[in-house]
C-alpha cells in the first residue's frame, strides 16, 4: 500500500452506507481521485453532507 496525498481532489457522490464509493467525476475546477491514485493506493479523506462529516483512511480500488 501506497499512501498517497493529492490536491484539489473533490467528487460528489450518491453512496450511502458502509462499503464501496462511487463517484460522480469531478466538481469543476477539482480533480477526481482516479487521476490520482491507483488500485491499492491509500489516501485520507473527508465526507461531508452538510452537518455530518467523516474522516478516515481509504483503499482505492479504481474501476474504469
Amino acid at each position: 500500500m501506497v499512501l498517497k496525498l493529492a490536491d484539489r481532489v473533490k467528487e460528489p457522490t450518491t453512496s450511502s452506507g458502509v462499503g464501496d464509493i462511487t463517484f460522480g467525476g469531478a466538481v469543476t475546477g477539482f480533480v477526481t481521485f482516479g487521476s490520482v491514485l491507483s488500485n491499492g493506493d491509500t489516501t485520507y479523506y473527508t465526507i461531508a453532507d452538510g452537518n455530518n462529516w467523516e474522516v478516515g483512511l481509504g483503499l482505492s480500488l479504481i474501476h474504469i
